[in-house]
């Protein structure tokens, strides 16, 4: 399950590579338009880092919190988009909202702390 966390973070991470190559393209005559767009590249690039981070720190609750809540504003915000654009079922849309909410499943359990832990032996009581 580790390997495929981390393989949602990276896809995440190359989505915001395919946006802002796209941002680029589309908004390169307006710089007002573009510096937004690109703003949103950014987002996507910390909320994958973020969890990258996570997946790597299975037992971090804090960062799991922080990734999860950031995951849910990531799904509100692709789902904003669709519903601008008209077509929930734009590829841009659905692929950000199945990443979104795959890494949102994998934040809160981390953040819940279900996943099991590692114990040290106690040390035995003499006498």
């Amino acid at each position: 399950m580790k390997t495929v966390d981390r393989v949602f973070g990276w896809l995440l991470f190359l989505g915001g590579i395919g946006h802002g190559l796209g941002c680029l393209k589309a908004y390169g005559h307006s710089p007002e338009l573009l510096l937004w767009s690109e703003c949103a590249t950014l987002a996507g690039w910390l909320l994958a880092g973020l969890n990258l981070l996570r997946a790597g720190r299975p037992t971090d609750r804090a960062l799991g919190w922080v990734s999860f809540v950031g995951c849910l504003g990531w799904v509100v915000v692709t789902l904003a988009f669709g519903r601008l654009i008209e077509n929930m079922l734009d590829f841009r849309a659905l692929i950000n909202l199945i990443l979104a909410l795959a890494l949102a499943a994998f934040s809160l359990r981390t953040a819940l702390g279900t996943i099991t832990q590692i114990e040290l032996p106690r040390p035995v009581e003499q006498g």
